[in-house]
């Protein structure tokens, strides 16, 4: 694993919640870079907003990260497009070089400048990427590559700023990284494997939401249904 003390925040970004294009939703995927300090409390970043805080933001999706170097792969799927020219692009607030869902923890807890931050959950894609990039796959490809980023909660409020280090201060989870949460929901071979589902329901600094997730596939034996999220469209609508 990269020291995390060599991992600092490239760019810290915060958008407000606009109109995203033709979608007919307001959503705040829109980020911008700070030029200074940003005051971070337990629902996120001063001045960031979310279109949808039913399912955005919120104490367990307070702040999300993304790494910039997966910039490159989708470079190379969708081209050097104006939203890939810099950080921004996935509606993160913190971009780094050096973490990633292979390097990273369910659990893990980060002083980052004065704040106290703790990874809570992967991301899970939803249809507005396929509205900022352009294209009706863009969310499939997010979660079939993996490449989601994360999310915190704030487990202390404070200050934090571009050029502030990620200090691991805890890993109470080792053995499970964000890149096997997201292979044992996702992955075909393993998205009714019953001990993992058992070992993710119990995982105790996941968010609420995602340990649900899992329990509810056991108790239905069957995996959700993904195309609302990542189409918008509910199943069976189109004709």
């Amino acid at each position: 694993m990269t020291e995390n003390n060599a991992v600092s925040i490239v760019t810290l970004l915060t958008g407000k919640a606009v109109p995203l294009n033709d979608s007919g939703a307001i959503s705040g995927i829109d980020k911008h870079p700070c030029q200074a300090a940003q005051i971070v409390g337990h629902t996120g970043l001063q001045g960031d907003e979310q279109g949808d805080l039913v399912r955005h933001g919120g104490p367990e999706k307070a702040v999300h990260h993304y790494p910039y170097e997966h910039y490159a792969s989708w470079i190379d799927v969708c081209g050097e497009i104006p939203v890939l020219s810099r950080p921004g692009a996935f509606g993160e607030n913190i971009s780094t070089v050096g973490m990633t869902e292979h390097n990273c923890c369910v659990g893990d807890i980060y002083r980052v400048g004065t704040a106290l931050l703790q990874i809570s959950q992967a991301r899970q894609p939803c249809w507005k990427l396929n509205h900022r990039f352009g294209r009706n796959d863009m969310a499939a490809l997010v979660q079939k590559t993996r490449l989601t980023g994360w999310y915190y909660r704030v487990l202390e409020t404070g200050l934090i700023a571009a050029g502030d280090c990620f200090l691991l201060e805890d890993r109470p989870c080792p053995n499970w990284t964000l890149i096997k949460l997201l292979e044992t929901l996702y992955g075909d071979a393993t998205r009714m494997h019953k001990p993992s589902l058992v070992g993710i329901a119990n995982l105790a600094p996941l968010s609420f939401s995602w340990r649900q997730l899992a329990q509810k596939r056991l108790e239905r034996g069957a995996v959700e249904d993904w195309s609302p999220r990542l189409t918008g469209v509910e199943s069976g609508a189109a004709g």
